[in-house]
């Protein structure tokens, strides 16, 4: 029988919703409530490099984690910044990291105004500065949907990359919510089908 896990982004991305915003102990309580309660696999709890009070609020969940064995279910999104983003997680204690980087062609010349060859250079070169401080590494495609239906090629070739690179997990969002239930099936059954060995989880919107 095949486990199905959950990742929940309840205390990060929850905040991004209008007038809500989390002190550092309802943080963990939420945090607490679900990991120890609810049952979820994994929660992740932050953005790096956001501010000082959410590395404070980061560091009280860790130490709470640490304590009960439950560290390596607390993951933060991180970004394609080489040592920025791990030189501000290593106080924390956290040593999970989501990667975030572009999954269309659209977001990763117009965003970042770099090709695919560049912004896989960087990706590189942050994750293994990540796997060198002790870190494990998933890594989201932001937009993914939309790089599926316009530049699939692109896709293909990001996860080519994505498969030599050390990576646990594979995080593919719909990001502007443009997939209908049939869509996610079918894009999901293609890409498992390619890429057999690797692991992968869907992010809806």
């Amino acid at each position: 029988m095949k486990k199905i896990e959950i990742m929940d982004t309840t205390v990060r991305d929850g905040e991004q919703t209008k007038a809500v915003s989390f002190k550092c102990e309802e943080k963990l309580v939420i945090v607490k409530r679900l990991l120890a309660d609810v049952g979820v696999s994994r929660c992740e709890v932050s953005s790096a490099r956001v501010s000082n009070e959410e590395q404070k609020a980061l560091t009280m969940i860790m130490d709470w984690a640490k304590d009960i064995g439950c560290s390596k279910q607390i993951e933060v999104l991180s970004f394609t910044d080489y040592n920025k983003s791990i030189d501000w997680l290593i106080p924390t204690g956290c040593r999970s990291i989501n990667l975030l980087t572009k999954g269309s062609q659209k977001h990763c010349e117009l965003q970042l105004q770099k090709t695919l060859v560049q912004h896989l250079q960087d990706v590189q070169k942050t994750v293994n500065y990540a796997h060198e401080q002790g870190f494990s590494c998933n890594v989201y495609l932001e937009d993914w949907s939309n790089g599926y239906k316009n530049s699939p090629d692109y896709v293909w070739q990001m996860l080519d990359a994505y498969s030599e690179y050390g990576f646990e997990r594979i995080l593919l969002p719909d990001t502007l919510g443009i997939l209908n239930p049939f869509e996610v099936y079918e894009y999901m059954k293609d890409t498992v089908k390619r890429y057999p060995h690797l692991r992968f989880e869907f992010h809806g919107h």
